[in-house]
């Protein structure tokens, strides 16, 4: 089939390339020139494991370029996987939408073309890109496209780090349409992944037991709210496990016990159950503004997700409450921050937990340093704080008063502990995301804490 991706993020990409894979032929197209020529080398804008190998596999299949009349003429399917930043009000900005409709609407092919909304837009936007193509073809041709064109919601369900996997592994395809055509275009076009019929990947194998993926066919507004309900209860889930962490260091329980014994409920399942600094990323904090800006829009309040953000964000200072617990203060003291990155596998730093704790910190009269195995590049050219950036393990722990481990790379779970130890000015670990092993930490002489957890060792006197 004939593909186009209009977006080259995330979602664009792996959805381009993940396609291509199963033999369709795509094109992939950018505003940013430097990003489409960095892209026909085979050279991704960002970091996502076996990303840049896809590209390398794919390449007979995928083209990219900045010109919608080379992209959207002969395309059976057009994608619009563009971003969706939020207003200062908390509602998506439509802009980047806007002008993908617009022109998909002026190139708009002899044939019948399925536009997608990949992109996480709210409701009602279905209606609203139709109406676009259908003006901007107005505009470029006199006429009407009567046959020609039908619009389908068609949300995405990816995780960054993991993004090439979700594509071709998904939990579900949701496809919203209010033609019957369009439904059956994605049908076929999705049919390798429903049946699993493909050939795997060979660095992604197919996970072990993997079925059929079901086809979820709903309306328009139905697929939309899908999107934005998933990931506002799954940001809910977390937002819950960690006020429980809150209530679990006053009583003196274990967090990671707690949450075990709640996930072997098979109605509540254990994942989205580990306490720590809070979510972050692209996502949730964009999506949840968004469904209560949703919410307002139709005289709604949305006191659930409310409460989700105000927990999540109040992690962040929990962090320093503890640190501030261990030092007394944090005037003139070296904090050392393991992972700038929102999650691990990624160097994507938009909503990074991190980021929003370096910046309490600093308010607080530290002096922040950071690490991250890869994120430090992207870090150095967007950043705005006024960090310092280790490169090493060394570097990142020589004089620090404290290490905060604010991003679970596994990396970090093998460093050498024990000869570092002798670098920290105050051995005090505090595990923002309950990932390393406390006990052996504890057992060579670091005063571990974690979220929600009994402290572990005897903090050493601070050095003046």
């Amino acid at each position: 089939m004939r593909v186009t991706v209009v977006g080259s993020g995330y979602v664009g990409l792996a959805t381009a390339v993940s396609l291509a894979y199963l033999g369709n032929r795509v094109v992939g197209v950018d505003v940013d020139g430097d990003k489409v020529a960095a892209l026909n080398r085979g050279k991704p804008p960002f970091f996502e494991p076996h990303l840049e190998e896809m590209l390398t596999l794919v390449r007979p299949n995928l083209s990219f370029t900045t010109r919608y009349e080379e992209a959207i003429p002969q395309a059976q399917v057009v994608f619009i996987a563009v971003g969706t930043p939020s207003s200062p009000d908390g509602s998506p900005d439509l802009t980047q939408v806007k002008q993908a409709a617009e022109g998909i609407g002026r190139y708009l092919g002899e044939g019948f073309t399925v536009v997608v909304n990949k992109s996480t837009v709210p409701v009602g936007s279905g209606n609203y890109v139709e109406a676009l193509v259908r003006r901007a073809f107005r505009e470029a041709h006199g006429g009407e496209p009567d046959g020609r064109l039908a619009v389908a919601s068609n949300p995405e369900f990816l995780r960054e780090g993991q993004a090439l996997h979700d594509s071709l592994y998904p939990d579900r395809v949701v496809v919203g349409a209010e033609d019957r055509r369009a439904i059956e275009v994605l049908r076929e076009l999705y049919e390798p992944i429903l049946e699993q019929s493909f050939a795997p990947p060979p660095f992604l194998p197919r996970p072990e037991r993997m079925g059929a993926v079901p086809f979820l066919t709903t309306d328009l507004a139905s697929a939309e709210l899908i999107k934005y309900g998933a990931n506002a209860f799954l940001a809910l889930k977390i937002s819950f496990i960690n006020e429980l962490a809150r209530l679990a260091d006053r009583v003196g329980a274990d967090i990671r016990e707690v949450a075990r014994g709640i996930g072997l409920d098979h109605r509540i399942g254990p994942r989205f159950l580990q306490a720590g600094l809070g979510w972050g990323g692209s996502c949730f904090p964009k999506d949840t503004a968004a469904l209560l800006a949703m919410g307002r829009e139709y005289g709604l309040s949305l006191p659930i997700t409310e409460a989700a953000r105000e927990v999540n964000f109040g992690q962040r200072n929990l962090l320093v409450d503890k640190l501030l617990a261990e030092l007394r203060t944090l005037k003139g003291k070296t904090v050392t921050l393991l992972g700038l990155a929102f999650k691990p596998h990624t160097d994507d730093l938009r909503e990074s937990p991190a980021l929003a704790l370096a910046d309490l910190l600093l308010k607080l009269g530290a002096f922040v340093r950071a690490h991250d195995p890869v994120a430090l590049p992207r870090a150095r050219q967007e950043v705005v704080l006024p960090l310092e950036y280790a490169e090493t393990p060394e570097e990142a722990f020589k004089g620090a008063d404290a290490v905060v481990l604010a991003t679970d790379w596994p990396e970090y779970r093998t460093w050498p502990w024990e000869r570092l130890r002798g670098l920290l000015r105050t051995p005090l670990v505090v595990d923002g995301r309950n990932f390393l092993d406390g006990k052996a930490l504890a057992a060579i002489g670091y005063r571990y804490v974690g979220v929600g957890i009994p402290a572990l060792g005897i903090l050493s006197k601070v050095e003046v």
